[in-house]
């Protein structure tokens, strides 16, 4: 027969000065006798008793001397009944931010296991306030509201805070638990190299080895997958002076924007300083944007080798010219087409999909215990 066991958690808090009552009553004594011996206020002893005022690592000691009962027993209840109150306050206050829960697809982030699944509201909130480590919403608002100027509109949709800022934080729990070198900007370098010649293999069987290159050098690389409302595709910053995080929403379905979109990145990380923050969204552009991605397509394909290449192959460009000249870069054809396509325009965006990018099946298994 199996025991079901039910945890006792009362919505009081009893002082430690009801057990001093009832010790004192068992000895005989009244609360003047035990201010006497004591030397302490009759008023004092009272407010003790009534939990109006705490009982002291010196007053512990007086009542150890007086009542018999060891010093940390006094410590261990005052203790305890002071987190017990401010734990029963703590369920006001969230129960008065709620509300605050219209701002997530809370929904979403189960079902991605960013969270753990709560009982009730109040344990909503809570739950998000652990996740985000913040102590209300009020002062997860005063963190994370720098991000709605970064957040910038893509193709007309504009990032909700409130999934923006989940997402975010949820590559920053993954960074942090990566454990990376000290940035070295050589490494990383030679790290990309690498990933260049990866690229032409199954993102879904080379990643874990894509993020270990880049944690040698000082880069934590993590996929989080997007949230209804952040229409976001990838995310650059600097976690501390050592290591830089690259974070990617496999918002896109094909490799080739994947590969686009992380040697952008690095980009981000090997061009600009240490104090931006680079969030990317389709079709917004800026000096520095644009900086990375001309950097992105000249290390894919060098420019001399591309210049060459397009205005020697033959038009209309075949399958088979893009297969061919990616084998002699030793890359992802995808990654030929995807530029054809979306920077050239020689090719039409419905042409070769099929035979020559990869969907995009990257496991992913969560934040919580339960995902393990």
């Amino acid at each position: 027969m199996s025991k079901s066991v039910t945890k006792f958690n009362p919505d009081y808090a009893v002082p430690p000065g009801a057990t001093l009552l009832e010790t004192i009553e068992d000895l005989g004594m009244t609360q003047t006798e035990l201010a006497q011996r004591m030397g302490r206020p009759l008023k004092t002893i009272n407010e003790i008793i009534n939990g109006k005022a705490e009982i002291t690592a010196e007053t512990s000691i007086q009542l150890e001397r007086v009542t018999g009962i060891p010093a940390a027993f006094w410590n261990n209840a005052e203790a305890t009944y002071r987190e017990r109150k401010a734990r029963l306050q703590e369920q006001e206050q969230l129960a008065a931010q709620t509300s605050w829960l219209s701002r997530f697809s809370y929904s979403a982030m189960l079902e991605l296991k960013l969270i753990a699944p709560a009982a009730d509201d109040r344990a909503r909130v809570g739950s998000l306030l652990s996740f985000f480590g913040v102590a209300s919403s009020e002062q997860w608002e005063i963190t994370y509201s720098g991000l709605e100027g970064a957040a910038r509109e893509s193709n007309g949709h504009k990032s909700d805070l409130g999934d923006l800022s989940a997402w975010l934080r949820a590559g920053e729990i993954m960074a942090q638990r990566c454990h990376t070198q000290p940035y070295d900007k050589a490494k990383f370098q030679a790290a990309l190299a690498d990933i260049r010649r990866l690229t032409a293999e199954n993102p879904a069987k080379i990643w874990p080895k894509v993020c270990a290159l880049c944690a040698e050098a000082g880069v934590s690389v993590v996929l989080v997958p997007e949230l209804p409302k952040t229409h976001v595709f990838g995310f650059t910053r600097w976690l501390t002076s050592h290591k830089a995080i690259i974070q990617l929403s496999l918002r896109y379905k094909t490799d080739d924007l994947l590969w686009f979109t992380f040697f952008h990145e690095a980009a981000h990380i090997l061009l600009h300083g240490k104090n931006d923050v680079f969030m990317e969204f389709r079709g917004v552009e800026s000096p520095k944007e644009t900086e990375a991605n001309t950097w992105a397509a000249d290390f894919l394909v060098p420019k001399k080798e591309w210049a060459s290449f397009v205005t020697n192959v033959p038009r209309p460009v075949t399958e088979a010219a893009i297969s061919r000249f990616a084998r002699e870069q030793g890359i992802a054809p995808s990654i030929v087409l995807g530029r054809l396509q979306h920077r050239e325009n020689l090719v039409a965006k419905s042409y070769f999909n099929t035979s020559l990018k990869r969907s995009l099946s990257i496991a992913w298994s969560g934040l919580t215990p339960a995902a393990k």
